[in-house]
């Protein structure tokens, strides 16, 4: 046997290939090509496998995959959780451990349906999607770099995600990964004809649909009035943000910045701060929420900006992460508090029943969480935030698409990640809300990455990292319906079904011949 195919049968170090595949598709360091291969060497080590032994195996590709992605958590954590180099390492560790638990279940599952003499193109899509849907629901959900994100750069790949989301995306690079692994030799000839002309059918389904669906919305966009924005990145420096001492300072950034790309010069249009840009209580009304007003009013336009807030609640004080709407006469029209907050970012989940987590992350604040996705209006416009990481998930978006928002704002604070990987991956994910929901979106980040992406999800402008700057654009406003807006995650409850389907049909087929060599 030679070295080469003794490399093929070992397992492990096939699995560890994927686990390094799988990472390389993300930004920065890699191309989203390689998704479409990725998992090929996980299924290798898949061929013979019983599902105790899948399921080793793919917590292996799993948990490589997750540590390269996620490695930037060490940073965060010693950065500004204060917590030592041994601590950071072991956080992003478990992290990365739970979420290679679905891969393990993947492996697990294609371990077993591959002893039933199932078919691995049909059962691998169909249990990856799926168990990626629980992920990004169970214990608040992480869907940070589902596999469909590696594609946010082709764009007539992803033009789908308006009816499937972006679980039709993964499905369909699941699905080309078992095909070409099936073209090996020992392959029967059936499988693979079914195979390739099943994978045929949805990438040209996919790549069909993406043609035409991005010449109708170009059309729509060709008769579609603009609004002028103008996206204000001050790149203030994590260390000294929150620092009262510079808070006058911060706000002499902003009006410098703002005074510089007033969106229209004849009055009207958006101005964005990003996340926390005022870092104080704006709601109190003192100098500092006076300058705010100035600055916005000077403008001519509608600010749109972060802030914390609060709100005495029976003695209590809860504390949100908020973002604050002023109309073009400084008057405040809305105020729009973050839903979904960040474990042990904003937030320490059971602090109650685990009151020593509270020490282990020293520093992280508890807000409360807002009551929903409701647009804020100004001048004729109506507009739907994203706080930070809720740019990750599509249910923020699609409420703010059935409530007419007329285009989302993604307003972040990307200090906390350095010159890592997470800024361009977390540009990555919001990509998609813009397919999506057929809206603009246009992302404002205190140190980049902030951009400006149009309903396919092309992203028309954008800035560096750690850089203050001023991106000048327009946002058009259309309305087009969309499948996955009016009726959201259709098409994974259908693969739930297929898969139920798929294991009944294994498991009567297993009994019968079972039957028959008893007989």
């Amino acid at each position: 046997m030679t070295a080469h195919l003794r490399f093929l049968s070992l397992p492990l170090p096939m699995a560890a290939l994927s686990g390094v595949l799988i990472f390389l598709s993300f930004p920065k360091f890699g191309s989203g090509i390689l998704a479409w291969v990725a998992l090929i060497p996980l299924f290798y080590a898949l061929r013979n496998a019983k599902p105790a032994e899948g399921f080793r195996v793919g917590f292996l590709a799993g948990f490589i995959a997750q540590a390269g992605i996620l490695y930037w958590i060490v940073y965060v954590v010693v950065q500004y959780g204060r917590l030592p180099v041994y601590a950071g390492i072991a956080a992003m560790l478990m992290l990365a451990a739970y979420l290679s638990l679905y891969t393990a279940c993947f492996a697990m599952g294609v371990a077993y349906f591959r002893q039933r003499g199932g078919y691995l193109f049909l059962a691998a899509p169909l249990l990856w999607t799926v168990l990626e849907f629980a992920r990004s629901h169970l214990l608040t959900g992480f869907p940070w770099e589902n596999l469909a994100y590696s594609q946010h750069l082709h764009g007539r790949i992803i033009q789908i995600s308006d009816i499937t989301g972006i679980y039709g995306i993964t499905f369909a690079i699941v699905l080309i990964n078992a095909v070409l692994f099936d073209m090996r030799p020992g392959t029967s000839r059936g499988r693979r004809l079914a195979g390739t002309i099943t994978a045929f059918v949805v990438l040209g389904a996919i790549y069909g649909y993406g043609h035409f669906r991005t010449d109708e919305i170009r059309g729509a966009l060709s008769k579609a009035p603009p609004l002028a924005v103008s996206l204000i990145q001050g790149n203030i420096d994590q260390n000294i943000k929150w620092d009262p001492q510079y808070q006058k300072e911060t706000l002499e950034i902003y009006r410098s910045l703002s005074s510089a790309a007033i969106p229209n010069p004849g009055g009207g249009g958006l101005l964005v701060w990003p996340e926390t840009a005022a870092p104080f209580y704006f709601q109190r009304p003192d100098l500092l929420q006076a300058e705010v007003i100035d600055i916005g009013r000077s403008s001519g336009a509608a600010l749109l900006f972060g802030s914390p807030s609060y709100e005495e609640n029976g003695g209590r004080i809860d504390y949100m992460n908020s973002a604050y709407l002023l109309r073009p006469d400084g008057t405040v029209s809305g105020r729009y508090d973050k839903v979904h907050l960040v474990p042990y970012g904003e937030y320490v989940p059971l602090r109650k029943f685990f009151p020593f987590i509270g020490k282990m992350v020293s520093g992280v604040g508890d807000f409360r969480s807002g009551e929903g996705f409701h647009p804020l209006a100004a001048d004729g416009f109506r507009l739907g935030v994203l706080i930070c990481y809720e740019g990750i998930f599509p249910e923020g978006g699609r409420d703010y698409k059935r409530e007419k928002a007329d285009f989302l704002v993604n307003i972040t604070n990307d200090a906390w990640f350095g010159r890592t990987s997470a800024p361009y991956q977390h540009l990555s994910m919001t990509v998609f809300r813009a397919v999506e929901n057929r809206l603009y979106l246009v992302r404002t980040a205190n140190t980049g990455i902030s951009a400006i992406i149009d309903p396919m999800g092309t992203i028309l402008a954008r800035t560096g990292i750690f850089e203050r700057a001023v991106l000048k654009g327009e946002v058009k406003i259309i309305d087009v319906r969309t499948f996955y807006a009016a009726y959201g995650d259709i098409f994974v409850y259908l693969c739930g079904l297929a898969l139920l389907i798929l294991f009944i049909i294994s498991n009567k087929q297993r009994r019968k011949k079972h039957a028959g060599r008893n007989s």
